[in-house]
């Protein structure tokens, strides 16, 4: 069928609602239905329907199929980064976007167990506190939730990229959303420790003085050989591509790593953590 659904659009209401209007404007001009755009990309006409309507977030991959299916350039390769950041911290969308390309990511959290490593519920309690707190908007927690999954398809994507992630304690320490999601979360740290290309450390609340990173950082090495670094406080995210400050960062990384916790210590801390919880 592909053109059956009519459902009224409304560009204005966020940058997810523009970009499926600007889909369906698009599609419909140059004279494709949706399941001529569903052969073209791969995605079904369920699918696409449903971005077009504003109840799926788009995807990068998505934007950029759509995109060579169109011979849009990277129209909405664009128009995805201005959805993307409605619902993320200033400076990450620009982050995310080189994220995707990635061959190896080091990491440090505080506080928060790492959107990357995250389970979908324990990721879902962290949105919905948001909004309930009047940060963000509903339709911005689901952006943010699409956004997260398609991140940790580096995980697994093949080949894989080199992960490595170092949490504070407090990452492990601080209950988020109850006993049960707080439980399957640090399970699921375990079980991501076990992959061939991820390094898990936590660095214990003993190092004190000497843990020399105080706020969230993530260095990715990408195909060019560069490195990257994104580092962010409470209210906006800087993306650094300046060689000398991104050493910095990388340097102070690597004390972190060498004064952390080994990887079978770190996910000995972790299950005790979660036989205190249960």
């Amino acid at each position: 069928m592909g053109t059956v659904n009519l459902k009224p659009l409304t560009p204005d209401a966020s940058p997810r609602a523009a970009f499926g209007a600007e889909l369906r404007s698009m599609r419909e001009g140059l004279g494709m239905t949706q399941d001529h755009l569903s052969q073209r990309t791969g995605y079904s006409p369920g699918h696409i329907s449903s971005v077009e309507t504003g109840r799926k977030s788009p995807t990068l991959p998505f934007a950029q199929k759509v995109d060579r299916a169109f011979g849009s350039g990277t129209k909405f390769a664009n128009l995805f980064l201005d959805v993307r950041a409605s619902a993320l911290l200033q400076g990450f969308g620009h982050y995310v976007a080189h994220e995707a390309k990635a061959t190896e990511l080091r990491l440090f959290e505080v506080g928060i167990i790492p959107g990357l490593l995250q389970t979908l519920e324990y990721a879902a309690v962290l949105a919905t506190a948001s909004v309930n707190r009047g940060s963000i908007t509903e339709a911005q927690a689901a952006e943010r939730l699409d956004v997260l999954a398609s991140r940790q398809a580096l995980i697994t994507r093949q080949p894989p990229a080199q992960l490595y992630a170092v949490l504070d304690e407090s990452c492990i320490r601080r209950p988020i959303g109850g006993p049960e999601v707080m439980s399957a979360q640090l399970e699921w740290l375990v079980e991501l420790a076990g992959l061939p290309n991820m390094t898990l450390q936590i660095a214990p609340y003993a190092m004190g003085e000497s843990r020399s990173l105080d706020l969230p950082v993530y260095l990715l090495g990408l195909p060019d050989r560069s490195t990257a670094a994104y580092s962010e406080s409470a209210q906006q995210g800087l993306f650094e591509r300046d060689p000398e400050a991104v050493h910095r960062l990388l340097t102070a990384y690597h004390h972190l790593q060498v004064e952390a916790l080994p990887q079978a210590a770190s996910v000995a801390l972790i299950s005790k953590a979660r036989e205190e919880i249960q």
